[in-house]
């Protein structure tokens, strides 16, 4: 997955965005929106960016373009465009950025342009804390001008991440403090003033990718590149070739796969397929054609965003204090069950893994390894009705009742058994178990009112932000939205039961 700007910048991380992170980003920082995906270009004296950032310099056209799920960004300096398409193709790992350069002028040009990326060292949370060891671990490898990030290979993984393009490399760096300069920014890096990449490789310190490429343009000529950005695992018995170097066979087949124009064109065209066939399953027709835009296309991709991402990351959410959140992704299933039920149906199931014997939930888990988040734990006490509207969401849509006997087993028991239904059983019960003076569902941590969550009862730093739970041991804060939510939930149960037709559940509920 991949998070752009409007000037490139953003990661781009494999399924978790804690886990897995490809690419550093700088959360909080001077300026705004500091790392990306970065082109920066030579044009006799003069250098700049298609993207605008990090160099600042006063473009004379600019251009930004967001669809689903690419990004277009034109800029042009001197009679020089430069038009880059940002995509991940379907089923892919990797990411393409597409670039196109054109000389407008009247005179010959020699360009030379560097290609940028900063790596992280994967686990997100730890790259930014445990600099006393990520000082000393970073490590790549450079095979003819292709860079590969392999720290921690050798030790405990089984993963690389790989950047590169398809055309001829005139010098590269894996060295930060090389390329940018150790009292230098991304704004005015050594390189770029010097003119020349110093070939660095990186042991430990700051590992970054840099390709360095001289193009000449003849007036009116075009001539493209294609930046790959990806991520390839290996299994344990085929790590490593003979000479010790890291197994790049993937890696190979994906330059090779994407290193053909036509090929990257078709690809782009099968992904706008793609989005189009998601999107046909719900088509509303108005008076207005603006609320037609905003409901069959702007909204149903924001659901999609939602499902691949959940609230984990964004320019805003870091990616690392969260994971998928188990009242978020049932919600989400509501919005995208009729665009991909079949993987409505393997959330729902993901989810439910979460939920412990007793009927209380991990509130978040993360998505690499379907895990509950124990720094975060549980105690959200409307969490587990969410589970029975996004299952009756999945039925109404599909008809598929056999969802209901998926063996799904509890978080806090290994090996257990139970079904899909035994699940939304406990939800309920757990529910009725946990009532208060007034008969009202306790609020545990908190319910979905965030605007409760005004730190009333904390008087120490670091104390919980939320509502209740650790301060509410006479059990008498209730919630009256998890009383509604509950409603909804046997509401919802009973129908289901008609469905089946269970008369006696249906009464129950």
């Amino acid at each position: 997955y991949g998070i752009i700007s409007n000037t490139a910048g953003g990661y781009s991380f494999y399924k978790d965005a804690k886990l897995r992170r490809l690419t550093r980003y700088r959360y909080n920082n001077i300026p705004m929106d500091s790392n990306g995906r970065y082109i920066y270009i030579k044009d006799g004296e003069e250098t700049w960016n298609p993207m605008w950032k990090p160099l600042c310099t006063e473009l004379d056209e600019y251009e930004c373009r967001h669809g689903l799920g690419y990004s277009r960004i034109k800029g042009v300096k001197n009679n020089l465009e430069a038009s880059i398409l940002y995509f991940i193709p379907q089923n892919a790992q990797n990411e393409v950025w597409h670039l196109e350069l054109k000389n407008n002028s009247d005179k010959q040009k020699q360009i030379r342009l560097w290609g940028f990326v900063e790596w992280c060292l994967w686990d997100a949370q730890d790259d930014m804390t445990n600099f006393q060891r990520n000082y000393s671990t970073g490590q790549v490898e450079v095979e003819n001008g292709h860079i590969i990030h392999k720290t921690e290979y050798r030790e405990r993984r089984d993963h690389y991440a790989y950047f590169s393009s398809n055309a001829k490399i005139s010098g590269f760096d894996t060295s930060r403090d090389s390329f940018v300069g150790v009292h230098n920014g991304l704004n005015n890096p050594k390189v770029i003033a010097e003119g020349e990449c110093k070939n660095s490789i990186a042991y430990g310190w700051l590992p970054i990718g840099v390709q360095q490429i001289d193009i000449t343009l003849n007036p009116g000529e075009t001539k493209t590149i294609n930046f790959i950005l990806g991520y390839a695992e290996n299994s344990k018995e085929n790590k490593f070739n003979i000479d010790g170097t890291i197994v790049k066979d993937k890696f190979y087949d994906v330059l090779s796969k994407y290193s053909d124009d036509v090929r990257i064109l078709a690809e782009f065209e099968n992904h706008k397929n793609s989005w189009k066939v998601l999107l046909s399953a719900y088509q509303v027709k108005s008076p207005d054609p603006i609320i037609d835009r905003m409901a069959n296309i702007w909204n149903q991709y924001q659901c999609m965003v939602t499902f691949n991402m959940s609230r984990s990351a964004s320019l805003y959410e870091s990616g690392i204090g969260r994971g998928m959140g188990y009242r978020d992704s049932n919600q989400d299933v509501l919005g995208f069950v009729q665009m991909i039920p079949e993987r409505a149906k393997e959330r729902i199931l993901d989810i439910a893994a979460t939920q412990l014997s007793d009927g209380t939930c991990f509130h978040q888990y993360q998505p690499l390894t379907k895990k509950g988040n124990a720094d975060i734990g549980g105690g959200f006490n409307d969490d587990p009705l969410w589970l029975i509207l996004s299952t009756t969401a999945y039925i109404k849509e599909t008809g598929d009742k056999s969802i209901l006997t998926e063996s799904i087993g509890f978080a806090d028991i290994e090996n257990s058994s139970a079904t899909l239904f035994d699940h939304l059983r406990i939800s309920i019960q757990y529910t009725l178990d946990n009532l208060g003076p007034n008969r009202l569902p306790l609020i545990g941590h908190a319910d979905w009112n965030d605007c409760l969550n005004l730190n009333c009862f904390s008087t120490e730093p670091g104390e919980s932000f939320q509502l209740a739970g650790h301060i509410d041991n006479d059990r008498i804060a209730e919630s009256v939205m998890i009383a509604g939510l509950f409603c909804r939930a046997c509401d919802d149960l009973s129908e289901l039961m008609e469905y089946l037709n269970d008369n006696e559940k249906e009464k129950y509920y």
